[in-house]
């Protein structure tokens, strides 16, 4: 999360000039977010981050020793990637001295590239604080802002990406693969983020445990199963992200915004929540809903999704509903610290919304074509979630993770089928994730 990382002070390592770094990551790129970096100071450091593009930088006594800069940008929120960096400075070409890997492809076009000198200590393996999920500039700062599986360092060896992943034979998708046989060396380590209460435990066997510093949470998001997040690219009128793409703020005076989810279904029965952190100073303007992919609030104007009566489906603070068939009065009001419930049916073509577990208009998701209480949408359309607001609203999405933000539900509801909500998901309705969407989409 957006203020966690996990840190170690490294022993005598096994070789200082060779080692692998793998980790699967989520989250966002639009930034500078530090996933794996070494410190003895701010003039001796080295870090491998995301500034939109994949980065390594490393100094030596102020003097810079490496700097690659991948011409490839990452831009896609709901995407887990692969991140493999892989040196060996005795390496006698400059190109071999530092190889990176995204989803087992090795990296070749760099719009900056400078190779460490033959021979050079990398400071992952000398230096005298390691931090996974931050990048140390003066003290600890850009944070990784997102999810981190099976983070791994191997401290000796320069490994191919095979040894931490491998080609799916049906789908040709690059998996996760467990790494076996791996001889970690002195300060390695493979850190599986199994135990909740202890995320820094090291499962390598060298009992290399990380300390974990701020709010940082166990997620069910995973490798072989993505959750829908917003968009940071398909977004109305730039509202900021946060909190791994599931945070929502429109700044104070900005006017209105619409944000829009990254998974997209065109059947099944879907549910997510979203919790009414601060509401914006206009209450009709803080919507919750779906939107339909031909919406006007997926082409970039710059205003509140809920406007678009042609093509959107919102719940409004005010106690409103806009969509096709223009805008009127539904259930009851909403504010700061209200949890609105979206389920919506696209077998039966009907949409439900609940606030803090209480269906509005006696809506029963349930109720197949029948559609009691339900609001009707276009049938055969592809529909995504999305949130509206205007100056200074705030939304925290929870899309099955069993997170607004960085704080847990309050008590779980049943029937989560595997994901983890506030309260009770409707018997036939799924989470948005990547699993789902394959089985019931």
């Amino acid at each position: 999360m957006a203020n966690s990382y996990l840190t170690r002070t490294e022993s005598s390592p096994t070789s200082t000039k060779i080692g692998t770094f793998s980790a699967w990551v989520k989250g966002k790129f639009d930034a500078t977010k530090g996933l794996f970096s070494g410190q003895v100071d701010n003039n001796n450091r080295i870090a491998l981050y995301f500034s939109d593009t994949l980065r390594i930088y490393g100094n030596a006594s102020g003097s810079q020793t490496v700097y690659l800069i991948t011409d490839r940008v990452f831009r896609d929120p709901s995407a887990w990637y692969h991140i493999v960096i892989a040196w060996d400075t005795t390496q006698g070409t400059a190109s071999n001295r530092l190889k990176v890997y995204v989803n087992g492809e090795q990296v070749t076009s760099f719009s900056t590239e400078s190779y460490p000198a033959q021979d050079i200590a990398m400071l992952w393996n000398t230096g005298t604080n390691i931090d996974v999920g931050a990048r140390r500039t003066s003290g600890v700062a850009d944070y990784w802002e997102g999810y981190i599986s099976h983070a791994a360092f191997v401290d000796g060896q320069q490994l191919a990406p095979t040894v931490f992943g491998e080609t799916d034979s049906t789908s040709g998708i690059w998996k996760f693969k467990s790494p076996s046989g791996v001889t970690w060396g002195n300060n390695g380590f493979h850190l599986k983020f199994e135990n909740s209460g202890a995320l820094g435990t090291d499962s390598s066997g060298n009992s290399n445990t990380y300390t974990l510093n701020g709010d940082g949470r166990q997620g069910l998001d995973r490798p072989t199963v993505s959750y829908c997040t917003w968009s940071t690219v398909q977004k109305d009128a730039s509202p900021l992200l946060a909190r791994a793409s599931t945070q929502m703020t429109r700044g104070g005076g900005d006017g209105h915004c619409t944000v829009i989810g990254t998974h997209g279904v065109k059947s099944g029965k879907w549910y997510y929540e979203c919790k009414l952190d601060t509401a914006g100073s206009a209450a009709n303007a803080n919507g919750i809903g779906i939107v339909e992919s031909t919406s006007a609030a997926m082409k970039g104007i710059s205003h509140n999704a809920g406007d678009d009566s042609g093509a959107d489906y919102f719940y409004c603070g005010g106690g409103e509903y806009q969509g096709h068939g223009g805008s009127g009065s539904y259930g009851n009001t909403y504010t700061s610290g209200d949890i609105i419930g979206v389920a919506f049916d696209l077998d039966n073509n009907k949409l439900y919304f609940h606030k803090n577990g209480t269906y509005q208009n006696s809506g029963v998701p349930t109720s197949g074509s029948t559609g009691t209480g339900a609001k009707s949408i276009t049938a055969g359309e592809f529909f995504l979630p999305a949130c509206g607001g205007y100056d200074g609203t705030i939304w925290r999405a929870n899309f099955g993770n069993g997170y607004f933000g960085t704080s847990a539900v309050s008590s779980a509801g049943s029937n989560g089928n595997g994901s983890t909500f506030e309260y009770d998901v409707p018997t036939g309705y799924y989470a948005l994730n990547t699993k789902n969407i394959n089985t019931y989409g």
